[in-house]
């Protein structure tokens, strides 16, 4: 069972997100609504990772899970995307387990329980 549920936003082909522990809405249906995103991570217990600002503001009102990874740093060259989410990737998973949204910044993480 996948722990994170990679939105459509996000990049698909990404070294960090591969594994038993990710699955992408890609590879599940990439029509699916926001609603059934989140019903899906609700159901598999796992944390939706997003760049959408609709599930932050979701999770603000509801109890985990699923729990919410809201990736806030604008649009950036893969590289640079790869290099700030390697920085901070570990982090965030950490802070994920005690809060309900992470927010990731370029600069920093911020966790909102």
């Amino acid at each position: 069972m996948a722990k994170f549920v990679i939105d459509v936003n996000l990049p698909y082909f990404f070294s960090i997100w591969r594994g038993p522990d990710f699955v992408h809405i890609r590879d599940i249906n990439d029509e699916w609504t926001d609603s059934q995103v989140w019903s899906y991570a609700r159901k598999e217990g796992a944390t939706i990772v997003t760049k959408d600002a609709d599930f932050a503001d979701r999770i603000l009102l509801a109890i985990p899970p699923p729990r919410v990874i809201h990736i806030r740093f604008g649009n950036l060259k893969m590289r640079d995307f790869h290099r700030v989410i390697s920085q901070c990737w570990d982090d965030a998973c950490n802070l994920s387990r005690r809060c309900r949204l992470v927010r990731v910044f370029e600069d920093r993480i911020e966790g909102i329980d």
